[in-house]
């Protein structure tokens, strides 16, 4: 099985960690994001890895390549020469998607999702989706009284994209040479009905977006979340 892992981003909110470390390679529960990746993919039967690249690229490839080869995976990199958003980047990769389907991942979600869910069926694209949470704490009252405070609980009934997805090869023939890809190809998807959604209940799942992601992962995150990883 394949998965491509969007890892070219400037990771601007994440200044001034990533002004010389891109994002994918900030550390988390003592390895870099994309290790973790990498490994809790493997535990689902990928072996062959397609990084998908353009920031600090060179340090990237320095961190992978002794991996790949102390996991015995298979990991190629598709360069960007300029910034061409997810679309763009998915497309600029097409000559590397070798099978019919794969996993294609955001390079700044850590998660244990059971990626065996994920089924396209007649789909085009399955995207995994996880409950909302909320950023700030919930005061829970009863006439006017509190009752409790609830921090930053889920959100019943609201859904959002976890970034993890299951594709097949037509994904291809919606995707811009440059442009985001839910702004272009899930939105065409979607109004033909190609796009499935398949809810997450219960997994652990976070995206790490500014300096307070960081922290709240590196306190998380443990090898007992990812017990089948293989490192």
């Amino acid at each position: 099985m394949q998965a491509l892992i969007f890892a070219g981003g400037y990771g601007k909110r994440l200044r001034p960690l990533t002004n010389k470390l891109p994002k994918p390679l900030l550390r988390v529960g003592g390895k870099p994001i994309i290790d973790w990746q990498i490994s809790w993919l493997n535990s689902f039967g990928v072996d062959s890895f397609v990084i998908l690249c353009g920031y600090l690229k060179n340090k990237i490839i320095k961190d992978l390549d002794p991996l790949g080869k102390r996991m015995g995976i298979d990991i190629e990199y598709c360069i960007e020469k300029k910034p061409l958003g997810t679309g763009g980047a998915l497309k600029n990769a097409e000559r590397c998607a070798k099978e019919k389907e794969f996993f294609v991942i955001n390079g700044d979600v850590i998660t244990n999702m059971d990626l065996g869910v994920l089924k396209l069926g007649s789909s085009v694209a399955a995207l995994a989706l996880t409950p909302l949470k909320s950023t700030f704490g919930v005061v829970r009252t009863r006439n006017a009284k509190i009752e409790r405070f609830d921090e930053k609980p889920l959100l019943p009934g609201y859904w959002i994209n976890a970034g993890a997805y299951l594709m097949n090869k037509r994904i291809f023939n919606y995707l811009p040479e440059k442009g985001d890809i839910e702004k272009t190809a899930f939105s065409a998807l979607a109004k033909k009905g190609f796009l499935k959604g398949v809810k997450y209940g219960s997994c652990y799942w976070h995206s790490i977006d500014s300096l307070k992601d960081l922290e709240e992962v590196d306190s998380e995150v443990s090898a007992e979340l990812f017990n089948k990883e293989k490192r």
